[in-house]
């Protein structure tokens, strides 16, 4: 065998390892990508189930609230702004401004109803009405699978991110476009605390 064929089968087998190798790394970051897209799939869920809550528990509250028709008004007035925010985060999983776009108006979203919530504590009428008991249950599980859903999604954002950022995974991610995602988190202390919810 003459020399410049070893060199040649050489270099070829080394392209090979090379092309297998980017390879492995390619499909490690599309699994993570897929996965973390998938995680924020389950908070989806639970943030739609929330928000159609959201409208039946108003709906019974007006009819205790008369009076407090702007607080009321706040609470679908952040629901939809939430509803349209996560929309817009559904559609682009980890991209920085939904994301942060989300966070805000689920922050928002809490606040108000937390202050729903502490005034219906004025009204025992309202505090006693099965409906609205059995909807604020529904709710408390909902915030709680929210929460859940959120830190497996941030799990699967920080595996991408690490793998993403790590040699020599960076350069294939960079030759790819493979951006870095965003996690979802509730800036404000207060608004890290699910709806309290409370008719004793």
């Amino acid at each position: 065998m003459n020399t410049s064929l070893l060199v040649i089968i050489v270099l070829a087998a080394l392209a090979l390892f090379a092309a297998i190798f980017v390879v492995g790394i390619y499909n490690k970051l599309v699994g993570l990508r897929n996965r973390f897209k998938n995680a924020y799939a389950q908070i989806d869920v639970q943030l739609k189930r929330r928000y159609d809550l959201i409208p039946n528990l108003v709906e019974i509250a007006k009819g205790y609230l008369k009076h407090e028709r702007d607080t009321l008004e706040a609470v679908i007035a952040a629901r939809n702004a939430a509803a349209s925010a996560n929309t817009g985060a559904a559609a682009n999983p980890g991209d920085p401004a939904a994301m942060k776009t989300l966070a805000a108006a689920e922050g928002t979203l809490t606040g108000t109803l937390g202050r729903l919530f502490a005034l219906s504590e004025a009204y025992p009428d309202l505090k006693a009405n099965t409906t609205m008991l059995s909807l604020m249950e529904e709710l408390s599980s909902t915030e709680n699978k929210v929460a859940f859903s959120r830190q497996a999604y941030n799990d699967s954002v920080m595996t991408y991110n690490t793998q993403r950022e790590i040699f020599p995974s960076s350069l294939i991610a960079g030759m790819f476009h493979f951006t870095a995602a965003e996690l979802f988190a509730i800036e404000k202390a207060e608004q890290r605390e699910p709806t309290k919810v409370s008719f004793s």
